[in-house]
């Protein structure tokens, strides 16, 4: 169990920081914000393998590929309706 919450931790890790590099623009994001990108990422990259390529859809993890799409989907989202910072109020 804590072999792969470190593997989720480093995989995150490396999933956020890529996606970060591939969205344009500039995110406020700590390095523990980052980490937590990669781990909601890789569970949307899982989420969407299970659609696209079938099987059971369930809460689970995927590979280094997914979790950087995940994470990539994931912080475009955050960053065109999630964050309040770049929303215009009148």
């Amino acid at each position: 169990m804590i072999g792969f919450i470190i593997t989720l931790v480093i995989v995150g890790l490396i999933a956020g920081a890529l996606a970060r590099l591939i969205i344009p623009g500039k995110q406020d994001l700590s390095i523990p914000a980052t980490i937590l990108l990669g781990i909601v990422g890789s569970f949307v990259g899982g989420f969407l393998a299970a659609l696209i390529f079938g099987g059971d859809i369930e809460f689970t993890a995927s590979g280094i590929i997914g979790s950087i799409i995940g994470a990539v989907i994931v912080l475009f989202l955050w960053t065109r309706f999630g964050s309040g910072k770049t929303r215009n109020h009148h």
